[in-house]
């Protein structure tokens, strides 16, 4: 039997992560070039952007996007190919979260959040699928939520736009696993970071939360790398289609 950690092991892969710059999307740059792929982080913020490349070092390399414009993709492709290669990796981790009550929803808040967290994941995995294709090799992770199957206040267009990834990762994998290619999505509980600032910023809410999990507390960065790296691995050659809750058990009271 071969040595059972080579299944994680990422050497002489490219992955490429959006919503590097921080967060959830940070920690996954950060642990799959730890695990020795070759990193492309995309993001908006080319400071937070330059500080990860150079946290990465040599294997590290960034493109400054707004993901969300599909008129700006194909120059957007070129560019994340353009340091190591077409990535075989692809960790759909940008997203943003208006907080708008159902009353209020605007078109520009729905159409910026559908966007973001439900169109680009598509479309650049789309970009990047031939490629992948013609390696007979490539992986898919979409971040999903605990609002891909609940309905918190104020959360009706971002949980619109994570009951969508649920179904897009299982439509990825019935049109693009025969090649080789697996989609998985990441539904993470409360971790703190920027889109759940307002959660952490209240005590009381954020012990709530914690409380609702199985294990008592919510998520730390470190409880997303097993899971992300399961995912991204050849660990995962016959998982595809699923949504893996890494949430403590929260969806599961």
């Amino acid at each position: 039997m071969d040595d059972p950690q080579d299944l994680f092991d990422l050497a002489g892969k490219v992955a490429c992560v959006t919503g590097a710059s921080s967060g959830l999307g940070r920690r996954a740059a950060l642990t799959l070039a730890a695990a020795g792929a070759c990193v492309v982080g995309v993001a908006r913020r080319a400071e937070a952007l330059e500080n990860l490349k150079d946290e990465i070092g040599p294997g590290g390399d960034f493109v400054t996007a707004d993901i969300a414009d599909r008129d700006a993709l194909p120059d957007v492709t070129k560019a994340i190919s353009a340091p190591f290669g077409v990535p075989d990796i692809i960790v759909h981790a940008a997203g943003v979260n208006t907080r708008e009550a159902a009353d209020d929803v605007t078109g520009q808040g729905w159409d910026q959040t559908l966007a973001l967290n439900l169109s680009a994941p598509f479309f650049l995995s789309q970009a990047f699928v031939p490629a992948m294709k013609a390696k007979n090799w490539g992986r898919i992770v979409n971040f999903a939520s605990l609002q891909t199957t609940r309905a918190f206040p104020g959360g009706i267009a971002y949980g619109a736009s994570k009951a969508g990834i649920g179904q897009l990762t299982r439509a990825m994998a019935e049109a693009w696993s025969p090649y080789g290619i697996t989609a998985n999505a990441i539904g993470p509980g409360f971790f703190p970071t920027e889109l759940t600032q307002a959660v952490f910023d209240d005590p009381d809410r954020a012990a709530r939360n914690a409380a609702q999990t199985c294990v008592g507390r919510n998520g730390r960065m470190e409880d997303l790398d097993g899971p992300l790296l399961f995912l991204c691995s050849d660990a995962s050659a016959f998982v595809t289609g699923q949504v893996l809750m890494v949430d403590g058990g929260f969806t599961a009271k």
